[in-house]
């Protein structure tokens, strides 16, 4: 399946497009690349004159703490669909790098292909808007989540969300879904230690709600798990409306 196929899914799950919007869409020209487990995807404080979507896996955006190398925190995951680094595209350079979480496949999309698109779409303009918005919006949940939860609490949030956003767009069914993080991982993106990262993982095991094997996740009870997490899904702007 086209990247361009995700991205469609996520707009169409929230607005309608026209068969031009759909036409444009899919007469995107890209490059299809393929990286491995940590591989640098987009690099921090480079002009880029592409931006990329991700096609099969999740991405991370990295941060790299000044003055300390070998420590980092993880601000954003990317799914299938997910147009990784938009606003990239008006930014003279990223802050941040993005990174391949497990193996992952994107798709490099020129600027000037964007540039074109908001020219002459206006509608597909504003919907590239509202997917940069959107990302926004899970940023600044992840803040609160960070604020408010706690260990397992924090973790079922994060579940729940990455469960939501896959399924949205067709990568993901039945409570069932892969998420190839390492517990170092984890503790990159909760702010915790691995050890209470291992802890979580082992209490939501332990109260029935998860089953987690190696990168396979297998949520057991959806209800318990989501009020666990006091999960509420609005931010993610799921609701199909004219735009």
């Amino acid at each position: 399946m086209a990247i361009t196929e995700y991205f469609i899914r996520f707009l169409q799950r929230r607005d309608t497009l026209s068969d031009q919007d759909l036409s444009r869409l899919r007469a995107v020209r890209t490059e299809h690349v393929a990286f491995g487990p940590g591989e640098q995807i987009v690099s921090a404080d480079r002009a880029e004159k592409r931006s990329c979507m991700m096609l099969r896996g999740l991405s991370a955006r990295s941060h790299q703490l000044v003055g300390r190398t070998d420590e980092r925190v993880i601000t954003a995951l990317n799914v299938p669909g997910d147009f990784v680094d938009l606003h990239g595209f008006v930014l003279a350079g990223l802050e941040h790098s993005v990174i391949a979480v497990g193996s992952a496949e994107v798709e490099f999309i020129d600027h000037a292909e964007l540039t074109e698109i908001t020219e002459n779409f206006p509608h597909l303009t504003r919907l590239l808007w509202m997917a940069t918005l959107i990302d926004a919006a899970v940023h600044r949940q992840w803040l609160v989540a960070a604020a408010s939860l706690r260990s397992s609490a924090h973790l079922a949030h994060l579940l729940c969300e990455i469960y939501t956003r896959l399924n949205a767009v067709g990568a993901a069914a039945n409570h069932q879904f892969s998420l190839p993080l390492l517990q170092r991982e984890l503790a990159d993106i909760l702010g915790y230690s691995p050890i209470h990262v291992n802890r979580a993982v082992r209490d939501l095991r332990d109260r029935g709600l998860i089953r987690w094997s190696g990168a396979d996740v297998n949520i057991l009870d959806w209800k318990g798990l989501s009020t666990l997490a006091r999960f509420d899904p609005s931010y993610l702007d799921m609701e199909r409306q004219s735009r």
